[in-house]
């Protein structure tokens, strides 16, 4: 073909483009959801199973069934991809309600984050995680980003609770954060005091009761 013959214009002209069937289905995008939901959850299966054990960017690709360059194809780094199971499995265990009333959504909160934490791929992944990131900077900081998305949807709904009047406008927000993540931690890690639908109740009532409004 010459230089001076003309092309056709975004396949208005083109025969092939106008005998494609209209509304056929597209796999290719179930194909890139399926893959990237199985490597989140062999990401996260491997940090389970772990035992100290380093999780590497083959191990996952091999657990989900897919080649290393999908893996890369999402992701910059092994931290990235444990940061996003991590972050994915709290996203759909914990949600941050909005039911228009502090207590009601603090205490789903809390309950549901004490609830989550005892299921046993993510007990045994949130274990792993703050066991090794006493040694290994890169998963120290990988730890402290991962709670840092957990602190930010809590406080997201306590400042909802103090716009509406339900807590003291000089409530200490991040004060509160602390505590709440303060308890979970203390009672996940050294196991003296079970993380119950009681102690999600007590907590929560103590919470309101401290910072609410005059």
């Amino acid at each position: 073909m010459s230089g001076t013959e003309p092309q056709a214009a975004q396949g208005q002209d083109d025969p092939a483009a106008e005998q494609t069937p209209p509304g056929r289905p597209h796999t290719g995008r179930r194909r890139n959801e399926a893959a990237h939901r199985a490597i989140l959850d062999a990401a996260l299966h491997l940090l389970a199973d772990s035992d100290g054990t380093p999780v590497t960017i083959d191990a996952i690709a091999r657990t989900a069934g897919v080649g290393k360059q999908t893996v890369y194809r999402w992701w910059p780094s092994k931290g990235a991809v444990l940061l996003d199971a991590l972050t994915d499995r709290a996203d759909q265990d914990v949600r941050g309600p909005d039911t228009g009333t502090l207590r009601t959504d603090l205490h789903a909160f809390v309950a549901t984050t004490f609830d989550a934490a005892q299921r046993s791929t993510t007990a045994s992944a949130l274990r792993t995680l703050a066991r090794e990131a006493a040694r290994d900077p890169h998963l120290a900081e990988l730890m402290r980003t991962f709670t840092a998305t957990r602190r930010t949807a809590l406080r997201e709904l306590l400042s909802r609770g103090r716009e509406r009047g339900e807590l003291a406008d000089d409530a200490d927000l991040d004060l509160i954060v602390d505590q709440v993540y303060g308890v979970f931690w203390y009672r996940f890690l050294l196991g003296h005091a079970p993380l119950d639908p009681g102690a999600a109740e007590r907590l929560t009532d103590s919470l309101i009761t401290g910072n609410g409004s005059a």
